[in-house]
Parts: C-alpha cells; sequence; structure tokens
C-alpha cells in the first residue's frame, strides 16, 4: 500500500534543499565580492552584477529541484527523509517538463497564505496545490532490504575458528 507523505516531512526535506541551496549562492557570492573588491568597480555595475546573480540564483533553484526531482524523483533532502516525488499515473520520477512546472507552481501554492500547501492536511493523498496541477504525488519510499548470502565454505570456516 502506497503511504503518501505528510505536510511536517515535506517542509523539513524542502528546508534541507533550501538550505543546500542557500549554501551553494552564498559561497559564490562571496567569491564574486572577494574578487570585486580588489577591484574598483562603479556602483551602478555592481546593481546590475546583484541583478544577474539574483537571476542565476533563481535559476540555479529551479534547476536544482527540477533535475533531482526528473532523475530519482528525490533531492537530497527527500532522500533524508526517505520520500520521492513520482507522477500520479505511473509511479515513476516526472520527466524534466513536469518537474520544472512543478518548481514553477510552488510559489502558486504560496501565496495565498500557503493554502496550497494546506491542502496536504485535507487531501486523502496528502497532494498539494503543485501536486493536483502538475500530477504528482510524494510518497514515502522505504530502502530495499539488504540480502544477505550465507556461503557454506564461510561458515565452516567461521566455526573452524570458534
Amino acid at each position: 500500500m502506497t503511504e503518501y507523505a505528510g505536510l511536517a516531512t515535506r517542509t523539513v526535506a524542502f528546508a534541507l534543499d533550501a538550505a543546500i541551496i542557500n549554501v551553494v549562492v552564498w559561497a559564490v557570492a562571496a567569491i564574486v565580492a572577494l574578487g570585486l573588491s580588489l577591484l574598483k568597480v562603479p556602483d551602478t555595475v555592481i546593481t546590475v552584477l546583484a541583478v544577474i546573480g539574483a537571476g542565476i540564483a533563481i535559476v540555479w533553484s529551479v534547476a536544482y529541484f527540477a533535475f533531482f526531482w526528473s532523475s530519482t524523483g528525490q533531492t537530497p533532502g527527500n532522500r533524508l527523509l526517505g520520500i520521492q516525488v513520482v507522477e500520479a499515473r505511473s509511479a515513476e520520477p516526472p520527466h524534466v517538463g513536469r518537474a520544472v512546472l512543478r518548481v514553477l507552481a510552488l510559489p502558486l501554492a504560496a501565496l495565498p497564505l500557503c493554502a496550497g500547501f494546506l491542502m496536504i492536511l485535507v487531501d486523502r493523498e496528502r497532494r498539494a496545490l503543485q501536486d493536483h496541477l502538475v500530477g504528482t504525488r510524494v510518497i514515502y519510499v522505504r530502502e530495499p532490504e539488504l540480502v544477505t548470502a550465507r556461503v557454506p565454505a564461510a561458515s565452516a570456516s567461521a566455526k573452524a575458528l570458534h
């Protein structure tokens, strides 16, 4: 039976991913700022570079989620919490286009006082607005059990050591 991920789990996973995204953005911004501090750059150029940097940060954020959702259905945050984004019909990770649309739908879910996310609390399949719009679900995934094979020779040699 499929178990759908709840609001708390999804929020924590998203927060972990946001932290990863922000650390990368801050590190790149710090390196650029350090390099610019050695040069005499007009304020207008710095403003333009800041706007370009903000645009790159947005593209990086969209690409981060789209890449992970379309490849395995799991961002690093999702993986840590054992959840996966899948297409509603096939239960496979969404293709790139659907993953990008899902990222772009996130602000729509946040706009009306996060009502699009709160849908998770009342929806039978715990789907948020972005899941309904693009046809995805977020499910818990269990790690496959490790299968250990017994090798007769190894067992015999182990007994001999005792």
